[in-house]
């Protein structure tokens, strides 16, 4: 037998030319991440930025969630849930603060951000209109991450909360037009939708993006005759498409409006800008030549609102009447229902979560994720938004630019 055939017989004998499973690397976790979920004390808001499934989930992954004690008060979630999710529950408001990635709702305050020591990454949403400039010289001074949540785009290019919130907003509105029309709320005695042998109650919306796309369907699934109006063709056509039903649409002509609004039990605003005040195409005299009794809802007023007789309202005193016509006129719809809305918030916060301490931190996950990169308005304290920049005559920079020099 040749030196060659001893070898072969060798390694047979050993198993060293038998098939063997395919080893393949255990993928290392790049980075824990320590995340606080501060207790909202904006007014009347009763979102939360994450539910206790989704710190349940985190804490799977690795990382450490601290939790404000009541931060899910407003929408029934107890420190029991969030301690059983495996949540720390924090009661010294400034030890959540304390926290690596900070998570809220509404815009940072002056007195949060001084519980803040620094290097920090605050999530929320931005508000563009209510924004003021000493809050953002505070988070620069701080070498804050700062990130608008109402900015950030999915990988459809949509800017995912936002649509999710103006669904929420849109169902809701037909859902509290229908309480305003009832006997019981000095309406009308309106049930919203219709019946066989009944005339069924005529709602018009104004605006066909997503707050008015989902007030119509509503509306049609209770039964009510809708008419909307917007000012684009191309989002009417889309509305009807995606609703899969013809309804009235018409382009935003004063007279034909004006007619429109004098047959109607319910009119809604939900007209949008993307930049400025919303264009306010409904005047007084339109509203003093509806129906006593007819309901309107201004969801546009956080942008200034559309009907030339609505002022800012809130959730304890939602409503006030003009030319006998009740107007309901808050901003913040959404915290009406805030635990579907704290739900829908947390299921798109959640992933980007995991996927940022898969991929090592908050700077990798800008670099690599172009829709969370979007709604970063200040990168360790240098200012990246070009709107603020200019609104306050601050100095900022191209996110784009900073990135390569990480």
């Amino acid at each position: 037998m040749t030196t060659d055939q001893n070898i072969l017989k060798t390694l047979i004998q050993q198993g060293g030319l038998l098939p063997k499973e395919d080893l393949l690397e255990v993928r290392k976790k790049k980075g824990d991440l320590l995340i606080g979920i501060p207790k909202e004390t904006s007014f009347q808001e009763r979102r939360v930025a994450l539910v206790p499934e989704a710190v349940s989930l985190l804490i799977a992954n690795g990382h450490q969630v601290l939790v404000e004690t009541e931060a899910g008060k407003g929408s029934n979630f107890s420190d029991n849930e969030y301690s059983e999710a495996g949540a720390q529950i924090i009661y010294d408001r400034k030890g959540v603060y304390q926290a690596d990635i900070i998570l809220k709702v509404a815009p940072p305050s002056e007195e949060e951000i001084s519980f803040m020591p620094g290097n920090q990454t605050f999530i929320s949403a931005l508000q563009l209109s209510t924004q003021p400039k000493e809050i953002l010289q505070l988070l620069s001074a701080k070498k804050i991450t700062a990130i608008a949540w109402d900015y950030i785009r999915d990988e459809e290019g949509v800017f995912s909360i936002v649509r999710t919130m103006s669904e929420i907003a849109g169902t809701t509105s037909i859902l509290v037009a229908g309480e305003l029309l009832s006997s019981f709320s000095q309406g009308k005695g309106l049930m919203l939708g219709g019946i066989a042998g009944v005339q069924p109650t005529e709602i018009v919306v104004i605006g066909a993006g997503t707050v008015g796309e989902f007030a119509t369907r509503s509306a049609l699934g209770l039964g009510a005759s809708v008419k909307v109006f917007d000012n684009s063709l191309s989002r009417l056509r889309r509305l009807q498409n995606d609703l899969g039903v013809r309804v009235h649409t018409s382009i935003l002509q004063p007279k034909v409006l004006a007619k429109a609004i004098r047959r109607a039990d319910v009119v809604i605003g939900a007209l949008r800008s993307n930049i400025g005040r919303t264009p306010c195409v409904v005047s007084e005299d339109m509203i003093a030549q509806m129906k006593p009794g007819s309901v309107v809802l201004d969801i546009s007023i956080d942008q200034g609102g559309c009907f030339e007789t609505s002022r800012i309202t809130n959730h304890s005193e939602p409503t006030f009447e003009k030319h006998g016509v009740t107007h309901y006129c808050v901003p913040n719809i959404a915290s009406r229902v805030s635990r579907t809305a704290s739900f829908a918030l947390s299921n798109t916060l959640s992933p980007l979560l995991l996927e940022m301490g898969d991929r090592g931190g908050v700077a990798d996950l800008i670099r690599t994720h172009a829709g969370f990169r979007n709604g970063v308005y200040m990168f360790r304290g240098i200012l990246t938004n070009e709107v603020l920049g200019k609104v306050f005559d601050l100095q900022y920079k191209d996110i784009n630019l900073i990135l390569p020099g990480i």
